[in-house]
């Protein structure tokens, strides 16, 4: 949304009964805007876009510029017809005739050239149901560096008030791009390293002035302290959202096709539970006044050491330098997952309680900072003579071993380096059987991050014979299975839990739920502390380690912290 859209929204809001207040007529369902007065209309998009004259302005076949209309009032989150806000003829018209001999449109709708008219009917509220369309810009045959020119989108319709939209488009501007990173050699959790930060401005024209901003998730930190720069550190909310974020602005001119580096190096500080945390920093161009007021704002705090200043660079090249750059680190720390298991004596018929316990003991957090938060699993088989009657919501029955039935329990990731966490099951003791005894087990998996697979697998024992040495309800006791044996797979060998459907904030674990089970997880320990979205995760499923990678925008706007 453009900051245009932003403003008269909040406008809206504070009106009140002023902008919104009457139902819609029959028929009509949501939010109308007061009788009399006509319905405000934003529309909104991409305000400006930069082409590149050394790259392909990325996928050819997707638009720089989403046009969507916001209209007031909540949108539609239910299930079946969206209610409209607003009926009747409306057309919105695009001009890209100010690009000509700056670039290419590819415009929507009905389009004549480099104008375009869309037509409709119905409006909803908000922006998510009242889409016009893509716009795709790419250069010229003619293009040169320095060619600019405009897009004005305008709208019209009874009893509708459209605010107008316009775009700037440049082409050849100032392009940085960031010197590649590199692995540093056994760093280890609680380490430092030094980062080889550049920029290269491989576009047509100087850049007047440049920001810098480090990122990292949370097991990483900016121990340095330098005049030109802020941070703000989100170490509260879901751990995939907290952070820390530095924000520096040099004011001085990067001249086209030239690349510079830092004066004094920037330390990038371990935590002693960091694992597959993620670091990244990108340098943009410094918008005109910014520089102002881009250290200002509610949580940030200003530096206060010398300014940290950059310097010329011998001739660079440019495929040593790239839009994205990101580190996952360190790669050599550990956890231990834990399984407890549970004891109960009964009679037959008699209902008792047996309480799992799963812990993380460190020292690493399970970050799964690239998967999002995907879940893991372990699976739990009821002793000999009994039956489940009530299982946690985060576990669902499946088949173990292909015919043994079973639960399969999904813990949400990220999950903190002390994590504590209880499954209670109920069951119902069909039959005694002295010493009946259930597994508890996670993956048969090769799983290098996890340091003791020897309590990898508890037990759930009924009915225990006084004697020793007949097994307890802890860890593994490496003796022999008295029931199934472990199970590398489930649900016919599908790989990983259930999806969570929320990341965890405090070591808290989800999943799907099962069956007609009732009961809640439990938990104890840690209070949780942040983290961040970045580059490598650890996507934990049933029988495998996933180390899933993606490329994000190491730019991408978003709350920071530092």
């Amino acid at each position: 949304m453009t900051q245009q859209a932003r403003r008269l929204r909040a406008r809206l809001a504070a009106l009140g009964a002023v902008g919104v207040t009457a139902l819609a007529a029959a028929g009509i369902q949501g939010v109308a805007h007061a009788a009399g007065a006509p319905l405000p209309v934003v529309i909104t998009g991409e305000d400006r876009v930069d082409l590149s004259l050394h790259s392909d302005n990325g996928d050819p076949t997707e638009p720089q510029i989403d046009l969507r209309l916001d209209v007031p009032g909540e949108e539609f989150e239910g299930d079946g017809e969206v209610p409209a806000v607003h009926r009747g003829d409306y057309t919105v018209r695009i001009d890209a005739s100010g690009l000509k001999g700056v670039a290419k449109a590819d415009l929507p709708c009905d389009a004549d050239g480099l104008v375009a008219v869309c037509s409709g009917y119905d409006l909803y509220a908000g922006t998510t149901f009242n889409r016009l369309g893509g716009i795709r810009l790419d250069l010229a045959d003619d293009s040169e560096a320095g060619d600019t020119g405009k897009i004005v989108v305008t709208g019209e319709g009874e009893g509708l008030e459209f605010t107008p939209l316009t775009v700037d488009v440049r082409v050849g501007g100032p392009e940085l791009l960031n010197r590649e990173l590199s692995l540093p050699e056994d760093l280890k959790a609680g380490d430092a390293f030094e980062p080889p930060l550049g920029v290269m401005n491989v576009g047509g024209l100087p850049a007047e002035g440049a920001v810098l901003r480090l990122y990292g998730s949370r097991g990483l930190s900016f121990p340095d302290d330098f005049g030109n720069c802020s941070s703000t550190v989100v170490d509260t909310g879901p751990l995939l959202r907290q952070h820390t974020e530095v924000l520096c602005t040099f004011p001085g001119t990067l001249d086209a096709g030239a690349a510079y580096g830092l004066a004094r190096p920037v330390r990038v500080k371990t935590a002693d539970f960091a694992l597959h945390d993620i670091f990244s920093y990108s340098f943009r161009p410094l918008e005109p006044g910014e520089e102002k007021t881009l250290h200002q704002g509610e949580g940030r705090r200003q530096g206060s050491g010398p300014d940290l200043t950059l310097v010329r660079a011998a001739d660079a090249d440019p495929a040593d330098h790239t839009r994205y750059a990101e580190l996952d680190l360190p790669t050599t720390n550990t956890y231990d997952l834990e399984l407890t298991g549970a004891s109960a004596s009964g009679a037959a018929g008699d209902t008792v309680a047996a309480e799992i316990g799963f812990a993380n003991n460190g020292p690493a957090w399970i970050s799964a900072l690239r998967s999002g938060g995907e879940p893991f699993s372990f699976t739990v088989v009821a002793p000999e003579g009994s039956t489940v009657t009530s299982a946690p919501r985060q576990c669902r029955t499946i088949t173990v071993d292909g015919s043994v039935p079973g639960y399969r329990c999904s813990v949400a990731t990220p999950l903190l380096e002390d994590a504590r966490l209880t499954f209670p099951f109920e069951l119902r003791i069909d039959e005694v059987v002295a010493g009946a005894r259930g597994r508890v087990a996670l993956p048969d998996w090769d799983n290098p991050f996890d340091s003791d697979a020897s309590n990898d697998v508890a037990w759930i024992v009924l009915n225990a014979p006084d004697a020793p040495g007949d097994g307890g309800a802890g860890g593994s006791d490496g003796g022999p299975s008295d029931g199934p044996s472990a199970p590398g797979t489930g649900d016919e060998g599908g790989s990983g839990g259930p999806d969570s459907g929320t990341n965890g904030t405090n070591g808290t674990s989800g999943g799907a739920e099962g069956g007609d089970a009732e009961g809640g997880l439990a938990l104890t320990g840690a209070q949780g502390v942040g983290l961040l979205g970045g580059a490598a995760v650890l996507a934990l499923g049933l029988g495998a380690v996933v180390v899933a990678y993606q490329r994000r925008r190491a730019g991408r706007d978003g709350e920071a912290a530092v």
